[in-house]
């Protein structure tokens, strides 16, 4: 093999996972040959809407999809800083790829943290077929009359409690990565007197990713309706639950509504919540800056090469040219101290607490829209062209305004605790 880590006909290989300082090591090497392999099939998955079984093949073989997994476990048990080097250079690829990733990442470390919630063998099952076979996990949250349970209510969908365990029906949008998932992480309500709400473990005998893999099981009814601006191949369609039975123990983390409010869980639980936070705004931060950074290496290849007649020189010599890339320069310096700043803090113990996590969120994710917006503006119709990524990485970046928490959430949170500090020493 090359040092490149790339075989003579282009593919990546699998190399022995090292551990510890020797696997970074190992990632700077291994990642760059990956970013281009993910990219060469990038533009074909995006017009036809396909999920990207053969990506998740290859990052298995590498051992990336069980990367969060905790040591004892068989995985890597890397943190939020190596979390984000990979998914930075999965989103430069892949973008779909690297969502789908992200929120298997999330599901891996919130098993982490609340290890004493779940029990011991789902916790366990979900782990071993992260390293056996890469199995990916997402959760099934929201709904067609609830929307995000971020903004409250109690779900539709329902486990109806019988004599051997729990029998699930209900309805889900967004479930994104579903013709991939072999973990279903279901928010549901009970249908007790007094209704417990909280997550339902549902398997799903898809086997490794891979194109023959079957998006239904039993009782699964995959409605295949995403259609969307952006992150095409992520195959976030509608799943319909049809009277799914399940033991006792796929009720992994049930309790009562107000146990779920922050006035209402432990301090573990909320450290637990907190850094979950932390995790999600790096990571989802660091896929749309990993796309902004994408499209700012295609325009810079432009810039450099592209001579009108009526110049004479490339526009990179223009001055208005050199003014407008200064300003993207500085949006993305912003975004790669405040993500690295996150991520080690995260990873030392002390992470951000929600009102900071989602100000990162805001900021980096708007920073990463502004600088493809300005892209966009330096190259004119070839930006737009779908002949080149850049639109693509424009249409992608914009869905980063609807991810949990959203800005008005963000926003007014952020305001309360301002004018209530202010209120405090008035």
């Amino acid at each position: 093999m090359s040092s490149s880590g790339l075989a003579p006909s282009g593919a990546v290989l699998p190399l022995p996972r090292a551990d510890g300082p020797a696997r970074l090591a190992q990632l700077d090497a291994l990642l760059p040959p990956i970013t281009r392999a993910l990219a060469e099939g990038a533009a074909s998955l995006d017009r036809d809407a396909r999920f990207p079984f053969d990506n998740f093949a290859l990052l298995h073989r590498h051992g990336l999809i069980a990367e969060i997994v905790p040591r004892a476990e068989g995985g890597g048990g890397g943190g939020l800083a190596t979390a984000r080097r990979i998914i930075g250079a999965v989103a430069a690829g892949e973008s779909a790829t690297a969502l789908v990733l992200t929120m298997t990442y999330l599901q891996h470390r919130s098993l982490v943290r609340t290890s004493t919630r779940w029990p011991e063998a789902q916790r366990r099952a979900v782990f071993e077929s992260a390293v056996r076979d890469g199995a990916l996990i997402n959760a099934l949250r929201v709904e067609p009359d609830l929307g995000t349970p971020a903004r409250g209510g109690l779900p539709s969908t329902t486990a109806r409690r019988t004599e051997t365990g729990w029998r699930l029906s209900g309805r889900k949008l967004y479930c994104t990565g579903i013709p991939g998932l072999r973990w279903l992480s279901v928010w549901a309500r009970t249908d007790e007197a007094e209704p417990r709400v909280g997550v339902f473990l549902v398997p799903r005998p898809v086997g490794v990713p891979g194109p023959e893999a079957s998006p239904d099981r039993p009782g699964i009814r995959v409605v295949q309706n995403w259609d969307h601006l952006g992150l095409r191949a992520s195959a976030s369609h509608e799943v319909v639950l049809e009277d799914i039975d399940l033991p006792f123990g796929n009720a992994v983390d049930i309790r009562l509504p107000g146990e779920w409010a922050p006035a209402g869980i432990g301090q573990r639980d909320n450290d637990a919540h907190i850094e979950q936070q932390a995790w999600m705004s790096v990571l989802l931060g660091t896929l749309y800056d990993a796309l902004a950074r994408a499209g700012v290496d295609w325009l810079v290849t432009f810039l450099n090469t592209r001579v009108p007649g009526n110049l004479g020189a490339p526009l990179a010599t223009l001055p208005r040219v050199q003014e407008t890339v200064g300003e993207i320069a500085a949006l993305l310096h912003v975004n790669q101290r405040l993500l690295d700043a996150a991520a080690r803090a995260a990873d030392a113990g002390d992470p951000d607490d929600d009102i900071a996590s989602g100000a990162l969120k805001f900021t980096v994710t708007g920073n990463a829209i502004r600088v493809l917006e300005l892209a966009l503006q330096l190259s004119g119709n070839h930006g737009l062209s779908r002949n080149n990524p850049l639109e693509r990485y424009h249409r992608d970046v914009l869905c980063s305004r609807i991810h949990t928490p959203q800005n008005d959430t963000i926003l007014s949170a952020a305001g309360r605790r301002t004018l209530a500090a202010f209120r405090e020493t008035a």
